[in-house]
């Protein structure tokens, strides 16, 4: 995991140390001063001269598999992000599976999309629910 920002190198240094929410973090965090990697993930607000908070997950063969933009004031959920995160390396074994949108880890509940599932999502889960899992 990498976090960038435009902000440079020693302002990411300042932060980590006076700012105790990051006191666990334990990731690299790179600097993009010049926004040239902002623009390059259409995250970068000419106006201002800053980057929307973007977060991307991608795979290590360099393809998207989930992008998120938020505006400069909106805080990332960490807890989302690794549900998000762990669902796609979860889908990337099981290509014919959906995960809902209450999916958490491996083991809980998960979909087969496809044109029977339009409007019944609710039930084909709650349907799970009752039938014993498989061993």
């Amino acid at each position: 995991m990498v976090t960038v920002s435009n902000d440079t190198q020693f302002v990411h240094l300042a932060w980590h140390r006076s700012e105790k929410e990051l006191a666990g973090v334990q990731f690299s965090m790179g600097a993009d001063p010049t926004g040239k990697l902002g623009r390059m993930f259409g995250v970068y607000d000419d106006g201002s001269g800053l980057t929307l908070r973007g977060t991307f997950i991608i795979n290590p063969q360099g393809q998207l598999m989930n992008s998120e933009v938020n505006f400069y004031n909106l805080g990332r959920n960490i807890d989302e992000l690794m549900r998000k995160f762990k669902a796609n390396l979860y889908l990337s074994k099981k290509t014919n599976e959906g995960c809902p949108s209450k999916w958490k880890d491996e083991g809980d509940a998960t979909l087969t999309p496809g044109p029977e599932m339009v409007g019944r999502v609710h039930e084909a889960l709650e349907a799970q629910k009752k039938t014993p899992a498989k061993v």
